[in-house]
């Protein structure tokens, strides 16, 4: 299989998702000002900013899941392995990993969860996940990108394991991110956030979804439909016990950060 170099753009999907996405990220950026007067910290901008600064290494992403933005048209500002970028991957990052990681902060810092609080979490950011890669997939009369690789469950021509890895990497980055917050002697040790990041990103989608990308990646005639399906399904299973764990460290959070000192 080849990326679909030559496929066209939908110029209207991708004006959608340019001026719809950075017009809610705008939002997102007020909410999170507003809560961090509020509580007297940078922690909530610094999510969200973390999170579109995460977006530069999009193209790695790329790469293993094997996704291509359609080319012809496309406002891009930059190009890696080949996968030119467009700019509102800042801003889908912004909405669908910065916005929830916010809500499942301050969820915690509330004490406003439950043992079951992380499926909850699980669930809410899969389904944002579908909402909006489903939209630039399919788009108003096309698409901006696919996933062109051999993925199976597909919904909408949408891979359904993209959007349990995504919500799985939220639930990571966000407890990392209460753990940093809890620690930190300094409103600028919050700056770790632009290194958390990443890291949890790719711990969770290079990974967890190890066992899809590599199935995703074998030589012809080896990838076949029983090879993806087989990786795909373990990532699954290796997804649901780290919420499992995850579960249980969130609830180890809530004592600790129900009155933080910064």
């Amino acid at each position: 299989m080849t990326p679909p170099i030559e496929h066209p753009l939908d110029l209207t999907t991708q004006a959608i998702l340019t001026w719809g996405s950075w017009g809610l990220t705008a939002v997102v950026l007020l909410v999170a000002a507003r809560l961090g007067m509020r509580e007297k910290t940078p922690f909530y901008v610094l999510l969200i900013l973390a999170a579109m600064f995460g977006a530069f290494a999009e193209p790695l992403y790329d790469e293993g899941l094997m996704l291509w933005f359609y080319a012809p048209g496309i406002w891009s500002h930059f190009t890696a392995f080949g996968v030119p970028q467009p700019n509102w991957t800042h801003s889908g990052y912004a909405i669908l990993y910065g916005c929830a990681a916010m809500i499942i902060t301050k969820s915690i810092h509330d004490g406003a969860v439950s043992q079951n609080s992380v499926y909850i979490f699980f669930a809410l950011e899969l389904v944002m996940s579908c909402v909006f890669e489903i939209f630039g997939i399919n788009g108003i009369s096309g698409g901006a990108y696919e996933y062109w690789g051999p993925h199976v469950f597909r919904v909408f021509n949408y891979p359904l394991i993209i959007g349990i890895l995504e919500a799985t990497q939220v639930i990571c980055f966000s407890l990392a991110a209460v753990e940093l917050r809890r620690r930190a002697k300094h409103p600028a040790h919050l700056l770790g956030l632009f290194a958390i990041f990443p890291m949890t990103f790719y711990a969770a989608n290079f990974g967890i979804g190890g066992p899809v990308i590599i199935a995703l990646h074998l030589d012809a005639p080896a990838t076949s439909t029983a090879f993806v399906t087989f990786g795909t399904l373990l990532s699954i299973g290796l997804v649901f016990i780290v919420l499992r764990m995850a579960g249980n460290v969130m609830m180890g959070h809530v004592d600790a950060t129900r009155n933080p000192a910064r």
